[in-house]
């Protein structure tokens, strides 16, 4: 086998060791609370611009101040308040999945036990972020704009139609999250060109790589696409899924 392959993520972290304890959040950072933090890393590129896992943490609360990643979020577990620069507080809960952009003033509020899925793209070079940022909810419900008829010659199906909201992009354009969503379709086998987590929230299909590895996902499952793996997507109903990709 020469191929990458899709990278599962599990709620419950490594199949053999589950989450493991991470350092102390720096008693600097804390407002309240003595925090215990768990997680596992699915995923990291050689320059770590880019890493991802699941992570788990009991309750604490942050001093306000600047965001210092892009993240990208699904809650497995518990609750999260944000409480923005204008003192406006957002509550996200286990099934949202939603963005903090990098620069945004907030403070972190967690009241209860915390689990998640995440994606952070760290990039001391990327361009300053804008003023007035906040977190960023994805809704799944809301009826996503069409995306242009795509080329024929890249699928073995009809051309379906595919509809997407980009909720965030980070300045570079490389950072990109929203949610996306197609009529069944097979895609021609070719090469992905950014990493791309995929959150499944309806249907069915499967993934396969260069070396004819099938990957079959379902809903509710998530998972992570490396960059340069053998792509072959098919899939025989509607799909929509939230997603989290970093082109390099």
């Amino acid at each position: 086998m020469t191929d990458q392959t899709v990278i599962l993520f599990d709620a419950n972290g490594d199949p053999e060791s589950g989450l493991q304890t991470w350092d102390p959040i720096p008693a600097e950072s804390l407002a309240c609370g003595e925090p215990v933090q768990r997680g596992h890393i699915y995923f990291s590129t050689a320059s770590d611009r880019l890493t991802a896992g699941v992570w788990d943490c009991t309750p604490y609360e942050e001093v306000r101040g600047p965001y210092s990643v892009d993240e990208f979020m699904v809650l497995l577990e518990g609750s999260l308040d944000i409480e923005n620069e204008d003192g406006s507080t957002q509550t996200f809960r286990a099934g949202d999945g939603c963005v903090i952009p990098k620069g945004a003033v907030l403070r972190w509020k967690q009241s209860e036990y915390l689990r998640k899925f995440w994606v952070i793209h760290d990039d001391a070079d990327s361009p300053p972020a804008a003023a007035g940022l906040t977190a960023l909810l994805a809704n799944p419900d809301a009826e996503l704009p069409r995306m242009p008829r795509a080329d024929a010659a890249l699928f073995e199906s009809d051309v379906p139609d595919m509809g997407m909201h980009v909720l965030y992009h980070d300045p570079g354009n490389r950072f990109i999250a929203g949610v996306w969503e197609s009529t069944p379709m097979t895609r021609v086998a070719s090469t992905i060109e950014r990493s791309e987590l995929m959150h499944i929230i309806a249907g069915s299909g499967s993934i396969t790589n260069a070396d004819g590895v099938v990957f079959n996902f379902r809903t509710g499952d998530t998972f992570l696409v490396p960059v340069g793996m053998g792509y072959r997507w098919s899939s025989d109903e509607y799909v929509k899924k939230l997603f989290c990709s970093y082109t390099p």
